[in-house]
């Protein structure tokens, strides 16, 4: 008769195999659902993911033009236009030729978030942290994620270079934004700005503020929550989900793009420096007193080349696990006119 005791391995699918093959699915599910939950950025910029390569090209197109028909005359006549410096050019007088550009978007190096759990050490706590964990290395990820956007986004904003294919430049502006109802006409006028770039008001304009920004919307005196205006907000649930048909969002991480003096300490590697300066990555130069990044998702895009991915092994070796969440990903300025940034 054994008295060798025969366990129930927890980790184990079906009583065979590895014994933290359920662990890692565990893991995996909760650094996603993390990651998901608490990044704000995913749903307002343009995506695409490749399979393979180094980097990927959007297109950019200019717009068309329009002109009154004199009936019998060709479409496709010729007319001569007059420069300032005096020359006469031959341009088409009805069809549009257009400005076409493109926009390369690199993938940065990887991205990590990880950490080691001695065995010993797991053998004598007397809680599980391997959850916990799992979703601070998500969190770690989806704050940086929505930094590299943010300012990719600022760097749009601030660019005030002619841009490809005749597109405007990006918006930015000083706006009052000391009470809630500074707040609600600064946001109005992104609106009457974005507009007057041709961004599209199809529902998916967007606004981020700083929580002590979105708070003051939050006020008892502000028509961006009365009814009696429109208002479609609330002092209980202390939402403000729209303002002159733009959507508004809160983010801390907006702190991290305005503090010129506190970037990420190795952004400077990016293989995407938004703010022109070689080597610069994402680091903000000039965004010290920014209150309000906003926009259009055709604003800035991103590129995948490897979405969060996760890997948990433990090393005999070291005798302890190791978790680690991961992804690869680029992100530039595509359309620097639907680009916000508020001081």
């Amino acid at each position: 008769m054994s008295d060798v005791y025969d366990p129930t391995r927890l980790g184990q699918a079906n009583n065979t195999g590895d014994t933290d093959a359920l662990f890692l699915k565990v893991f995996s599910n909760e650094i996603l659902a993390t990651f998901e939950k608490t990044q704000i950025m995913k749903p307002l910029h343009t995506i695409r993911t490749i399979s393979s390569g180094k980097s990927a090209t959007f297109a950019t197109i200019g717009t068309a033009t329009a002109a009154y028909h004199t009936p019998g005359e060709n479409i496709m006549t010729k007319s001569h236009d007059h420069d300032a410096d005096g020359s006469t050019a031959e341009v088409s007088k009805y069809t549009t030729n257009f400005n076409m550009n493109e926009q390369v978007v690199n993938i940065d190096k990887m991205l990590v978030s990880s950490t080691f759990i001695p065995n010993i050490d797991e053998l004598k706590n007397h809680f599980d942290v391997r959850g916990q964990f799992s979703k601070e290395l998500g969190t770690a990820l989806a704050q940086r994620f929505d930094r590299a956007v943010l300012k990719t986004l600022a760097a749009g904003a601030t660019d005030s270079s002619a841009q490809p294919s005749g597109q405007p430049a990006g918006i930015n502006f000083n706006g009052a934004t000391s009470t809630g109802a500074e707040l609600v006409s600064t946001i109005a006028k992104i609106a009457q700005l974005l507009d007057e770039n041709d961004v599209p008001d199809d529902g998916t304009r967007f606004a981020i503020l700083k929580p002590e920004e979105y708070y003051k919307l939050v006020s008892t005196d502000n028509i961006a929550i009365q009814k009696d205006y429109g208002g479609s907000g609330g002092v209980a649930a202390g939402n403000i989900p729209q303002i002159a048909g733009i959507n508004i969002f809160k983010s801390n991480n907006l702190k991290a793009v305005a503090v010129a003096s506190q970037p990420d300490s190795d952004d400077s590697s990016s293989n995407n420096d938004v703010f022109g300066a070689s080597g610069a990555g994402y680091n903000p130069t000039n965004l010290s007193s920014t209150v309000i990044l906003g926009g259009h998702p055709s604003a800035v895009g991103t590129v995948k080349l490897l979405d969060l991915a996760t890997e948990s092994d433990y090393s005999v070796q070291h005798q302890g696990t190791l978790m680690v969440a991961k992804y690869a990903m680029g992100h530039a300025v595509l359309r620097a006119g639907a680009c916000v940034n508020v001081t």
